[in-house]
Parts: structure tokens; C-alpha cells; sequence
């Protein structure tokens, strides 16, 4: 492939991926200037090894990988600091549900630990299979299989005891 190709294809995909990587991105670090960081260096380093990239229809996962691997590098270089996630921002997405029951899901969300709240945003957000999701995240389809069933559970039981305070509460 000529440099003028390549380049051409090369936006291509940070045009078609930026801002679903950037959601993911801000999944992670609850951050929104360090998931546009993310982005930036996912795509530098995607710019730097783009010649390895064989089959054009693995580029989004393979976009996935390196953002996962870059927040994991951030966070081997530095302790994050820890924030009550009732204080984060929300992130403005078109068609975001701003109802009460979106807000409470969205808090419980974040205060899933990583290990599953990640494959969950893989697998809802992105839209990856299962055998995609343990590609992406190095992990064998029954351990995404398993972590995604616990991520459900925790959100259920988290959100059922969110319902079970207000009911309380009025009463």
C-alpha cells in the first residue's frame, strides 16, 4: 500500500472510531481530558504499527486493544485519584437517557469494579461478541461469559437496592 492509501485509510478509521472509542475511553478513567488522551495515543500508536494491521475488518477491535493497553499503562505509571463518582461528569451523548433510572444505572455503572465493568461496556456500548470482548481483553469467551453474568448481577442487585432506599425514603 502507497503512504498516500494508507494515510487516506488511516483517517478513515480515526473518523469512523474516535468518538465510540472516546466513550469507552471515558468509561474507564471517568475523565474526559485523559480519554482524549487515550484516543490520541491509541491512534499514534495504531499510526506506528498500521502496516501490521492485516485484515481491515479487525481494525475497531484492534483499536479497542490498544486504548485498553495504553489506560493500563497510565494507571502501571500512576496511582489515579479517587473520586465519588456522584461527582463525575456526564459524558454528552446524542440520545443519552437523562431519566432518574438512567442517572442511578450510570452510577452503578461506574462503581463496578473494572474487571466487569469493562466486557459490559465492550459487549453494550461497542457491540462486541463474547469472543470478540476475550480477544480485545486477553481473556478466554467463558471468562467474558462469567464476567459479564456477574457484571448483570451486581448492576441488578445495586439497582434494587437503590429502588428499595427511595421506596423507603418516601415512605
Amino acid at each position: 500500500m502507497d503512504m498516500k492509501a494508507k494515510q487516506k485509510h488511516f483517517e478513515t478509521l480515526v473518523e469512523s472510531f474516535s468518538s465510540e472509542l472516546y466513550r469507552f475511553g471515558y468509561g474507564l478513567c471517568h475523565n474526559s481530558a485523559q480519554a482524549e488522551d487515550l484516543v490520541q495515543e491509541t491512534f499514534l500508536r495504531a499510526w506506528k504499527s498500521f502496516d501490521k494491521l492485516r485484515e481491515a475488518n479487525s481494525a475497531r477491535a484492534w483499536l479497542y486493544t490498544i486504548l485498553r493497553r495504553e489506560n493500563a499503562r497510565i494507571y502501571e505509571r500512576q496511582r489515579p485519584e479517587a473520586r465519588d463518582p456522584e461527582s463525575l461528569p456526564e459524558v454528552a451523548v446524542r440520545g443519552s437517557d437523562t431519566s432518574v433510572e438512567g442517572l442511578v444505572l450510570r452510577k452503578q455503572l461506574n462503581e463496578l469494579k473494572v474487571e466487569y465493568r469493562e466486557p459490559l461496556m465492550l459487549q453494550v456500548l461497542a457491540g462486541f461478541s463474547t469472543e470478540e470482548i476475550g480477544v480485545i481483553m486477553n481473556i478466554s469467551t467463558n471468562a467474558v461469559m462469567t464476567r459479564l453474568s456477574r457484571a448483570r448481577r451486581l448492576l441488578r442487585e445495586a439497582l434494587q437496592q437503590e429502588k428499595t432506599q427511595q421506596t423507603v425514603g418516601v415512605l
